[in-house]
C-alpha cells in the first residue's frame, strides 16, 4: 500500500469540530510515516468528484473526517473499489464509527487506530446497503422517522439536534400509521399498518438508537425492523428501550432478515445514513464485503 492517503473532510461537521479535528488527526497519521492530503469540496458534488479521483489516483486509503453524512458521500467513492476507508468520527450521530468499534469524537484517537491498521494490515471487508445507485453503511429509514427527518431538515430554527425533537413532537401531534408492501427475498408480498420500516445494514441510527440491534455488518443480510401499527401511547412507551435494542420484544415489532427488499408507501421518503435517497418505491440489496474499512 501506498503511504501516500487522503483526509476526506467535513469542516461543518458537529457545528463546526470537522475543521478542528483534521489536524489532530494528520498529526497522527503522519506520526506513523504516511504522506497526508486534505480534500475539501465546494459542496457535495464537489467533494465527491475530488474524492473519487483521489481514489482512482491510486490514494492508500480514503479517511473521512465528519459524521455519518461525511461517511455516506465517502462510501460513494470507495465502494466496490479495494482502497481502504478510514473514519475520524466527530459529527453528531457517528453510528457507523460506533458500529465498528471505532473511536468517537477523539480525532488523535481515530487518527492512531486508523494508522495502526494501515501499517498492519488490519483491514476487513464488510457489507454495504445499496438502493438505487446510492451505498449505504447503516440504516434505511423510513415512516415516523423519515417523517422526523423531513420536517427537521424543513426547519430554520432551533438548531442542531434540537430542532429534531421540536420535530419529533410535530409529527407525534400528527402522528399515524402507513400502509406498506414489503416484498423480501421470497418473493412474498405482505401489506402492513405499520409506523416505521427499518433497513439495517447495521445496527443503530439517530446517534446510538439500536433500531436493528442484531445487524451484522459481515453477513450479508439485512436485519429489517418493521414497528406496526400501534397507538401514539405505545410507541412513547417503547421509544426509549430503543436505545438498548428491547423494542424488539414489543409484540407490535417483527424483524426479517433478507438480503433484498422492496418498500412501497405513499408520501415516505428513504433516508440511508441520515441523507435523503427519495421518495418510496425503493428497492435495497445487502452487497457483501462491498467495501475494505481499516479498523481495530
Amino acid at each position: 500500500m501506498t503511504s501516500e492517503i487522503t483526509l476526506f473532510v467535513n469542516p461543518t461537521a458537529g457545528r463546526g469540530r470537522g475543521a478542528h479535528a483534521a489536524q489532530p488527526a494528520a498529526s497522527a497519521l503522519r506520526a506513523a510515516g504516511f504522506s497526508v492530503r486534505t480534500v475539501l469540496g465546494q459542496d457535495a458534488r464537489d467533494a465527491l468528484a475530488r474524492a473519487r479521483a483521489a481514489v482512482a489516483g491510486g490514494t492508500g486509503a480514503l479517511i473521512a473526517v465528519g459524521g455519518d453524512g461525511m461517511v455516506n458521500l465517502a462510501l460513494q467513492a470507495v465502494a466496490g473499489t479495494r482502497t481502504p476507508l478510514g473514519l475520524v468520527a466527530v459529527g453528531t450521530g457517528n453510528d457507523f464509527a460506533r458500529a465498528l468499534g471505532l473511536p468517537v469524537r477523539d480525532p488523535a484517537a481515530a487518527g492512531r487506530v486508523t494508522a495502526d491498521a494501515l501499517k498492519g494490515d488490519r483491514l476487513r471487508d464488510i457489507d454495504l446497503g445499496r438502493a438505487g445507485d446510492r451505498w449505504f453503511g447503516t440504516v434505511l429509514a423510513s415512516g415516523f422517522d423519515s417523517r422526523v427527518n423531513d420536517r427537521g431538515n424543513r426547519m430554520r430554527w432551533p438548531a442542531g439536534r434540537l430542532k429534531y425533537d421540536v420535530a419529533m413532537l410535530a409529527e407525534l401531534a400528527a402522528f399515524r400509521p402507513y400502509p406498506y408492501r414489503i416484498t423480501l427475498d421470497d418473493g412474498a408480498v405482505r401489506e402492513v399498518e405499520a409506523t416505521l420500516v427499518a433497513v439495517g445494514n447495521g445496527s443503530s441510527y439517530g446517534g446510538g438508537m439500536r433500531i436493528c440491534p442484531g445487524a451484522d455488518l459481515a453477513d450479508g443480510l439485512f436485519d429489517v425492523t418493521v414497528v406496526g401499527n400501534c397507538s401514539r401511547r405505545t410507541l412513547l412507551r417503547v421509544f426509549p428501550t430503543v436505545y438498548r435494542g428491547g423494542h424488539v420484544d414489543h409484540p407490535k415489532v417483527t424483524v426479517y432478515r433478507a438480503a433484498t427488499i422492496e418498500l412501497a408507501a405513499e408520501g415516505i421518503t428513504g433516508y440511508a445514513d441520515g441523507e435523503p435517497l427519495g421518495p418510496l418505491p425503493l428497492t435495497a440489496r445487502c452487497v457483501p464485503g462491498a467495501v475494505r474499512v481499516a479498523g481495530p
